[in-house]
């Protein structure tokens, strides 16, 4: 069902609600996780450990996953295919920028204990 606000035709909240509250959930457990591992949620700020717990045994990036979700959901509701072409461009500068550059980091300070993570949990799904 769709209304229009401000000249937008708008989905029903409630048939994205799900999917932006799955997105919500995720980013807080996520976080949860590296706090609760003692390493910092920033990437500026070293990596203490390797955190396999959660969310992290399914993705190794379900922060980003959960940014995506969210957007991916706010996109549909608003019926913006400006939010979804942003989106796409978002997802290629993590896929094929920013989560290289910060795998080959954690290559550098864990060695084969990330390479065995690597190796046994997908980058996204």
């Amino acid at each position: 069902m769709s209304r229009l606000v401000n000249g937008c035709a708008c989905t029903s909240l409630r048939s994205n609600l799900p999917l932006v509250a799955v997105a919500i959930a995720l980013f807080s457990y996520s976080v949860a996780k590296f706090r609760a591992a003692g390493t910092p949620v920033p990437a500026r700020k070293p990596t203490t450990v390797i955190v396999r717990e959660g969310p992290y045994h399914f993705s190794r990036n379900p922060i980003y996953l959960a940014f995506s979700m969210f957007q991916l959901g706010i996109a549909i509701w608003v019926n913006s295919v400006w939010l979804l072409a942003t989106l796409v461009g978002a997802v290629a500068l993590i896929h094929y920028i920013v989560i290289p550059r910060e795998e080959r980091y954690l290559e550098r300070k864990f060695g084969a204990q990330y390479l065995d993570y690597k190796a046994s949990v997908r980058r996204w799904l």
